[in-house]
Parts: C-alpha cells; structure tokens; sequence
C-alpha cells in the first residue's frame, strides 16, 4: 500500500498507473509503507509490454516512373535538340546527326526527319537524322 498526504490507497486503486509506478525518495508526497512492492526505498518500478510489437512490412514502397521510350518516330521533324528516344542502356544506337547521352538518350544535332534502320552484321537497330 502506498499513502498520500495521510490517505492509503489500495492495490486496487494503484491498477490505473498505466505506464509505471514509482517509489520516490522521501521528502515528497508519496512515501513507501513496508507492504511496498520493492524492497529499496528509492526503487522505481517499470511495467513491462503486455503485447508484442508487430513488425514492419516490407511491401509498399514503388518508384516514380522514368518516362522511358521512342519520343519521336521515323518520318517526323526534329530540331537540334529534341529527344528522340530515352532508353536504359543502348538499345537503339546513334547513327548520323544524332547525339548520345550520359543515359544513353538519343537526341537530334541537325533539323531534319527520324530514321530508324536496322544493320545486319551487327544485328543493331540504328536512330539517325536525315
């Protein structure tokens, strides 16, 4: 039992300490009787979970899409500059009046049409300007 400013409280009523309970030093308004809970009197006391914490899930997470793919095909105009294609890795390769990116994206250096061709012995698909 513990005794406030002259008043006992009982087990019962101690219950509603949800997080700890705690028996403090002398000298403040609680003070430990010789039921107390420990045998220390400067002792605090910690409750303990009662559930088990649920883990985390792994799933969820997904990435903003990269817009990847031919942005002009072939027979339409292009100025210097325009991007032809976005691609990961070189699946198309540069042929003439084209330029290759540090992201492998083939744009335009000359105005003119896209032309894709396709080279035999290498087996490479070609992006040029004409």
């Amino acid at each position: 039992m513990l005794t406030q400013a002259g008043r006992r409280l009982s087990c019962s009523q101690l219950q509603g300490l949800t997080h700890f309970t705690c028996l403090l030093h002398e000298g403040s308004d609680w003070q430990a009787t010789q039921s107390a809970l420990s045998p220390e009197p400067n002792a605090q006391q910690y409750r303990w979970a009662s559930k088990k914490q649920g883990g985390s899930t792994q799933n969820g997470k997904d990435s903003n899409p990269k817009m990847l793919g031919v942005k002009l095909f072939g027979g339409q105009q292009c100025v210097p500059g325009n991007i032809i294609i976005r691609q990961r890795g070189t699946q198309f390769h540069p042929g003439t009046n084209v330029g290759l990116g540090k992201d492998h994206t083939i744009y335009a250096t000359a105005a003119g049409k896209v032309k894709f061709n396709y080279h035999k012995l290498t087996k490479r698909r070609i992006v040029g300007v004409e």
